[in-house]
């Protein structure tokens, strides 16, 4: 008899948190710092190239310099929830290198794969980087994603600037 009102005790647990997992949308692990600069175009005979094509990504700039992360860790769930764990985000180049550079950020999910792309933020004034680079977002993305993000891409992105700093790694279903 007590085994049987256990299993009652633990049949409505075991449906809830499936139905928790259930609602995630994606999820990211692991970062990935920009690096402003995706190539340069040769000029005939110059051992330099003043002309650059630089890091777009799916219509959002990048920043002057190059940035670096330690970890990455974000849930969304279906109805737009998220919430990031960022570690380390600090200035890769320049005089600021190493710092925070006084930077606040904020998240943007992007579902498309070709353009149109549409950008559901988190609040655009975004939050305080830490000293050594840490941040927390505990938010909601407007607008709302769609029911299925086939092509998902995260962008942790200057709050000044709107210049993205970090993309978040996929997590395989």
């Amino acid at each position: 008899m007590k085994l049987i009102a256990r299993a009652l005790i633990l049949v409505p647990a075991l449906l809830a948190s499936s139905a928790l997992a259930d609602d995630m949308l994606v999820q990211f692990k692991g970062g990935i710092g920009v690096i402003p600069v995706s190539s340069g175009v040769p000029v005939v005979g110059a051992t330099t190239s003043d002309v650059v094509n630089r890091n777009f990504v799916r219509g959002v700039p990048p920043p002057g310099q190059p940035w670096v992360i330690g970890d990455l860790k974000a849930d969304v769930k279906t109805d737009g929830s998220i919430k990031v764990q960022g570690r380390g985000l600090l200035l890769a180049g320049g005089n600021g290198i190493g710092s925070n550079a006084g930077q606040s950020v904020f998240a943007t999910l992007i579902c498309e794969a070709a353009a149109p792309f549409t950008e559901r933020n988190t609040t655009l004034a975004g939050v305080a980087l830490a000293p050594n680079g840490d941040f927390e977002i505990d938010d909601a993305l407007s607008p709302a994603p769609p029911a299925d993000c086939a092509s998902p891409v995260l962008l942790i992105r200057s709050a000044a600037l709107r210049a993205w700093f970090a993309a978040g790694i996929p997590k395989p279903n």
